[in-house]
């Protein structure tokens, strides 16, 4: 079969398929379980997959939701990412029903449409991506390994193929000083909250002389107990982002310095707790971009105009991208709903919301075949990845 008739195939049977797609949709909307605890979801996906003859193997990496359901033979191993975690209180208010659904579709239709010895089609769930950890984990355990290119879509309120992220590190701080009444016997306490307090007046000052990319935030975790009390325990627990691991890292560090110097000025002990699995920032292939957006141009959708380095965030598929050729490309669900919000989350099983995962579903099995029927594209991609 050509790659145009593929194609078209493909076009066809994503219509065909377009309900299950939706229903997934709805499914996770009406059942929305927090990082790690997916385990529902996975479960819909899997059975999903399994029904549709992939091959499933969970849990992975010692998470009970992480799962990888494989198709075909080949050479070639394409990854489709489906996440899965919803956000506490919120729901799917960053639209991972779209994401897992999207993904399952488009494996679904690879593997209607190509040989079962064209390449090895691969579905992998990975949960918590809201906490920052779960494709760390999956990598560390080597379930990427082996594989050549990975793809994802993600919900937003432009339709935007290129999307920057920023490299996000976590630190927590507790300070320990000594209890005392606060009327009575003030000279006999050692205050913790007030170096809590201390630290966040000296990252007020560190961001003065930051980068613009730079971002510092933070909130109290511990505070006191009693207003009558000198609090001998306070804590706080602060994100650091950058565009890059190396700036990243010397914002920690002076971020670090800020909690020390607090320490010291109020007379308490610290206790540093730094996260060691740091989120990096998006590896960008043009090249690999650029293929998916001749999908959208044959499908007749128009991409938006922004920047795409403006209202950036995190991901662990940063790491991913880091360690294979990826790509994250957004589909639109509404103008100006901006996620992690309860409109987002609506918008998710909108019109919209259903219209955006059968586009994403399309768009990926689409880009997958250009890339299982296009050496010269993925000799490019290959040497872009290496040189960036």
């Amino acid at each position: 079969m050509s790659i145009q008739a593929q194609r078209e195939q493909a076009v066809s049977t994503s219509k065909e398929i377009a309900a299950e797609i939706i229903r997934i949709v709805h499914a996770l909307y009406a059942n929305p379980e927090t990082s790690l605890l997916e385990i529902e979801s996975a479960t819909l996906l899997c059975e999903t997959l399994a029904r549709e003859g992939f091959t499933v193997t969970r849990p992975l990496a010692g998470m009970d939701s992480a799962f990888v359901a494989r198709y075909g033979s080949g050479a070639l191993t394409i990854a489709i990412i489906a996440e899965m975690d919803a956000l506490p209180g919120l729901g799917h208010a960053c639209g991972h029903n779209i994401i897992a659904a999207a993904a399952t579709g488009a494996a679904l239709i690879l593997k209607r449409v190509l040989p079962a010895d064209a390449a090895q089609i691969v579905v992998y769930g990975t949960p918590a991506e809201e906490l920052g950890i779960g494709k760390i984990e999956m990598i560390k355990a080597g379930c990427f390994d082996g594989v050549d290119f990975a793809m994802m879509v993600h919900p937003s309120s432009r339709r935007q193929v290129i999307k920057h992220f920023l490299g996000l590190a976590k630190t927590r701080f507790t300070f320990y000083g000594k209890p005392a009444h606060a009327a009575a016997y003030p000279e006999d306490g050692i205050n913790a909250l007030d170096a809590v307090i201390l630290t966040f007046n000296s990252v007020n000052a560190l961001r003065q002389q930051t980068r613009q990319d730079v971002r510092i935030h933070g909130i109290i975790t511990e505070g006191g107990v009693a207003p009558n009390i000198i609090p001998s325990k306070a804590s706080c627990y602060f994100y650091v982002r950058a565009d890059d691991l190396n700036e990243l890292e010397r914002i920690k560090n002076r971020l670090i310095a800020c909690a020390q110097g607090a320490a010291t000025a109020s007379g308490c002990t610290l206790e540093v707790e730094s996260d060691p699995r740091v989120i990096a920032p998006m590896k960008i292939l043009p090249s690999y971009y650029d293929i998916y957006s001749r999908q959208l141009t044959m499908l007749g959708l128009e991409e938006a105009t922004s920047p795409s380095d403006r209202n950036k965030g995190s991901s662990d598929i940063g790491n991913l991208s880091q360690h294979i050729p990826t790509i994250h490309p957004h589909v639109p669900i509404g103008d100006g709903i901006n996620i992690h919000t309860t409109g987002f989350a609506d918008a998710t099983v909108s019109v919209k919301g259903e219209m955006a995962a059968v586009e994403g579903a399309t768009a990926l099995a689409l880009t997958a075949l250009e890339l299982i029927n296009c050496p010269e594209c993925r000799d490019k991609i290959i040497s872009e990845f290496h040189e960036v």
